[in-house]
């Protein structure tokens, strides 16, 4: 795709992604749970899927927030990745990562974590930050949340300064 053919913005609902993950043996810890890395994994992979779609780019993590693991998923339930923009500045998206362990036997479905990846998109050919086109606002939820994604940045730019000097 050229830079012509890039939208100059997109909408959450157009690059949402949903990811379901059956958590098999090979993904769980001693207790018959999923490890938090492998979690961890599954929320990249479905952040990154969504920073790819908006920006048509090659994209890298830049920044995982601070998140808790509020329940385990065990084996044999499926864990669901459901993934969405919060936040497009130049070249930098943020995405909500929603996570939810799901009885594949009784359908019960249980809040199991969130977190909020950072992404920058790269040209492809100099591997340099590169625009990104922008997010469009179309509910007033998207404006809270992205509200809510502003001061998220605003804190994470803080602590980088703090920590970076």
């Amino acid at each position: 795709m050229t830079p012509q053919t890039i939208p100059a913005s997109r909408c959450v609902r157009d690059t949402a992604v949903e990811m379901p993950q059956l958590v098999l043996p090979q993904h769980a810890n001693v207790h018959g749970s999923v490890l938090g890395g492998m979690v961890l994994h599954w929320i990249d992979m479905a952040a990154a899927l969504v920073a790819n779609r908006h920006s048509r780019r090659p994209v890298v993590t830049a920044a995982i927030d601070e998140m808790a693991f509020l329940a385990p998923i065990q084996i044999g339930q499926l864990a669901l990745f459901k993934a969405k923009l919060t936040l497009v500045d130049r070249s930098s998206m943020e995405i909500r990562v929603d996570v939810q362990s799901e009885d594949l036997l009784t359908g019960e479905r249980r809040t199991t974590a969130t977190a909020f990846v950072t992404f920058v998109a790269l040209d492809p050919e100099t591997k340099r930050p590169t625009p990104v086109p922008r997010l469009e606002l179309m509910t007033d939820e998207e404006r809270a949340e992205h509200a809510q994604a502003l001061e998220r940045r605003r804190l994470r730019l803080e602590k980088r300064k703090a920590v970076c000097g």
